[in-house]
């Protein structure tokens, strides 16, 4: 496990107060949870993204707050889209003996009979939930496509008494799909829509010089 982060808490919640504490580098968040009442606190950004490099989106953490050493996980994270940092974070301290339930991404192992044919893979759902110990938490949940065929879907009926992990998400929460190669008629079609979509609109009413 990597070093534990440190926290403060925080007891202001203002519009300026957040702001000040971003400014100095720090992330506004809140730990609840396990053997911990719900705690508005605020970890430096750096640390945690060092962290998050070491243990995965899932890893568990270890949390230090006022002297005392948690297990906590990321359960929600807010993220400046533009700026691609994080506004505020979510951490849920739990019991290392108590399974929880986590989404992991979902990775396809191998390569396709039908992508071999030219079919065309397409993954509608990136990931699932599992149950799981925290010290087993996977960093994804592989799924071989390597007999799919044109045509073929695999759902998660279909991998679920192959996995290790007890799968919560429903069965016929679809995975992978094998489609049909594109006819050379539909790709024409296909780049004309591109073409106008990406064609500059005329702006009404602009004087020409």
């Amino acid at each position: 496990m990597s070093t534990a982060i440190q926290s403060k808490t925080r007891e202001t919640k203002t519009r300026s107060a957040l702001t000040a504490l971003r400014n100095d580098g720090f992330i506004p968040s809140v730990v609840y949870g396990y053997n911990t009442e719900n705690t508005p606190i605020a970890v430096r950004e750096g640390d945690l993204l060092k962290t998050l490099r070491e243990v995965g989106r899932n890893g568990v953490i270890q949390l230090e707050l006022d002297g005392k050493k948690l297990n906590v996980v990321l359960n929600e994270f807010q993220e400046d889209a533009l700026k691609g940092e994080i506004r505020h974070a979510d951490f849920l301290s739990i019991d290392m003996a108590e399974e929880l339930e986590v989404d992991v991404t979902v990775q396809l192992v191998g390569e396709s009979i039908g992508e071999k044919e030219g079919g065309v893979v397409q993954q509608p759902n990136r990931e699932v939930t599992i149950k799981v110990k925290p010290s087993d938490i996977p960093e994804s949940f592989e799924v071989d496509i390597s007999e799919m065929q044109i045509g073929d879907t695999l759902s998660v009926a279909d991998v679920r008494g192959k996995s290790k992990f007890e799968i919560i998400t429903d069965d016929d929460y679809a995975l992978v799909t094998i489609s049909a190669p594109r006819s050379e008629e539909e790709l024409e079609e296909l780049e004309a829509d591109t073409g106008a979509a990406d064609a500059e609109p005329e702006v009404i009413g602009e004087k020409e010089e």
